[in-house]
């Protein structure tokens, strides 16, 4: 060994020291264990800030640059690439003014809800999502799909809606100009809950940008990353990942799941 050393040219002390550092016990294996169980849980779609986050709400505080090195030496990376996608749009007209005005904050659940339509391409069909989302947590309140872009898709959202909003409950509803928030129908079924109806400057898109960014982010970690037999097992993976969305996905900003963030409203309370 010694004559490999020397013909190596590394200094015997040099040697001495990987040999010791290689037969010590990896400090971090259980962090490492648990690394890599949160990216598989979450089917590759945390990075490592959302996993520094997921770590700190077990109870483990991590440097960032740490978990980012960890997921290196594993060779876990965040399989999410955000693309361009396109909402549908109906015919553009304008029934209420901009209340909203780009205020995306609300300082409790309930208080700003936001919704549009968006639309999928599957099997030749296609598909449209009519969601409503809460500005306090960004939680899917409710949401309904279907195969074309009737009225009933928005109304039979608004009634699964209501049922999570108690009785003469102030609210704001923001949505774009498009002829389904146009109707009367809509606007008399807000009205019958006190709620106010807000919509988006014309073709101004950052005027619902949160309902937007939603949109974004489903399709990234969702539809482009997933792979479906037909429309039906598109339709029960979107429930599975909606409810995932809900209730374990971390949001940046909240460090925490939208349901864990309303709990802990809820508690506080």
């Amino acid at each position: 060994m010694k004559e490999l050393v020397k013909l190596a040219g590394i200094p015997r002390s040099t040697y001495y020291d990987l040999v010791k550092r290689m037969s010590r016990p990896d400090s971090d294996a259980d962090l490492k264990a648990e690394i890599k169980a949160i990216y598989e849980e979450h089917e590759g779609r945390y990075g490592y800030r959302r996993i520094r986050d997921e770590l700190a709400n077990r109870g483990k505080n991590v440097n960032h640059k740490k978990v980012q090195r960890i997921m290196k030496e594993l060779g876990l990376k965040c399989l999410v690439r955000m693309k361009k996608y396109k909402s549908y749009k109906g015919t553009v007209g304008k029934i209420a003014p901009n209340i909203l005005d780009r205020k995306f904050m609300a300082d409790a659940p309930n208080e700003k809800w936001v919704t549009d339509i968006t639309e999928f391409k599957l099997f030749g069909e296609k598909l449209y999502l009519s969601p409503v989302l809460d500005l306090y947590n960004g939680e899917i309140i409710t949401y309904t799909i279907g195969s074309r872009p009737t009225y009933s898709l928005v109304s039979d959202m608004l009634e699964q809606a209501f049922e999570r909003l108690p009785e003469n409950h102030q609210l704001l509803m923001h949505s774009d100009q498009g002829w389904h928030y146009q109707m009367e129908k809509y606007r008399r079924a807000l009205k019958s809950r006190w709620i106010v109806q807000s919509m988006s400057r014309k073709g101004n898109c950052y005027d619902n940008s949160v309902m937007e960014n939603f949109f974004g982010i489903m399709k990234s970690e969702f539809l482009y990353m997933t792979e479906f037999e037909s429309v039906e097992h598109f339709k029960i993976e979107l429930e599975k990942y909606i409810n995932y969305y809900n209730t374990k996905r971390i949001k940046a900003k909240l460090k925490m799941s939208p349901v864990q963030y309303r709990t802990h409203f809820t508690q506080v309370a």
